[in-house]
């Protein structure tokens, strides 16, 4: 389904970014947005930023934003948009993965709609024979979670951390309601269906040979975070437990002080290669620099304001200027030093 643009104001107001999961912009002429990140290579090239973020399309005709690319034998990606979800890239502003065994394929992230599902899968055909096995969720946002009903539909396993089934229950309109605001008629088809499977700390899947492995690790950006683990292929798809191309997003119920924590585990693993949930694959030294060590510096820097007895306004103006180049850093810099700051007083 080919994708129309709307007539809408050109900027996005923070009001929108709130969850980072909103925001539509005017159409302008397609913008060829910057190559994907080596595997193991630090991004080099200047991101899209402002209008060109919003409505860049680098598949105009398919309802992904990117089609597949092989990141390595037996693992692809079609790598989302860097923008919050809009019209222009159908929902797509997150990594939808998949591993190809001799046994069936496991698909990671359902995908914002049923449409989008569907298109991943008519890319998934083109490349395997294999049937879709397994689709996991990352967790229990839209963007991962709104397209399982078709993946159940072909016979595919749903499966999510116990607390990210609790999430896609407890907000099941205001998830569907999001979805038809921002891409109306390519929401059609879609509907909120709980995971057929669901578990704790890890989910061990053993599919044509591959050890494939599902990990919550502890708190992290959002609840029920996993991450999945190719221990025989050094390759973590991480989800967001981890950032490089955009600014990260501090929700209200991100606890950036346990993220850090629980970052060690994931280290630990020794990963060679890392699929973020937004932006090219890369490497665990590129990710640290963006997900860790950025919350490292925004808490330390917050905490200095709270002890020289500062206000919220003084957090709001710390310097974040070290990652002032990645797109929806003028959205989000000031609204995740305020909401450290807030959390911070009672720490």
């Amino acid at each position: 389904m080919n994708k129309q643009p709307l007539i809408l104001p050109l900027l996005l107001s923070v009001a929108l970014l709130s969850a980072c999961e909103s925001g539509q912009s005017p159409p302008k002429p397609k913008v060829q947005p910057q190559a994907v990140a080596a595997p193991v290579a630090a991004e080099t090239t200047p991101e899209l930023t402002g209008e060109a973020l919003y409505t860049s399309d680098k598949a105009p005709d398919s309802m992904l934003y990117d089609k597949p690319q092989k990141v390595i034998d037996g693992v692809w990606s079609a790598i989302g948009a860097t923008a919050p979800p809009t019209y222009e890239n159908a929902g797509h502003n997150n990594n939808l993965s998949f591993v190809i065994t001799s046994e069936g394929v496991l698909v990671v992230n359902a995908g914002g709609s049923y449409l989008l599902a569907k298109a991943l899968h008519e890319e998934i055909k083109k490349v395997t024979e294999q049937p879709v096995k397994y689709v996991v969720l990352e967790n229990g946002q839209a963007h991962a979670a709104l397209g399982s009903n078709y993946w159940q539909e072909q016979g595919a396993i749903v499966i999510a951390h116990e607390d990210a089934a609790h999430e896609i229950d407890e907000n099941q309109a205001a998830l569907l309601d999001s979805s038809r605001e921002r891409i109306k008629e390519q929401a059609e088809g879609t509907r909120v269906v709980l995971p057929d499977e669901t578990f704790g700390d890890r989910r061990v899947i053993e599919l044509g040979g591959e050890r494939i492995e599902l990990l919550n690790l502890g708190p992290a950006h959002s609840p029920g975070d996993i991450i999945v683990w190719l221990p025989a292929k050094r390759l973590v798809i991480s989800g967001d437990m981890a950032f490089h191309q955009r600014l990260l997003p501090i929700f209200e119920h991100t606890d950036t002080a346990a993220w850090v924590e629980t970052w060690d585990k994931f280290a630990a693993l020794d990963a060679e290669i890392v699929i973020p949930g937004h932006g090219g694959p890369t490497n665990m030294a590129e990710v640290t620099r963006y997900t860790r060590d950025y919350l490292v510096d925004l808490r330390a820097k917050v905490a200095a304001v709270i002890e020289s007895g500062g206000s919220l306004q003084e957090a709001y103006e710390v310097d974040q200027s070290e990652y002032a180049h990645l797109p929806t850093f003028e959205y989000l810099a000031k609204r995740n030093a305020g909401r450290v700051f807030q959390v911070m007083e009672f720490e």
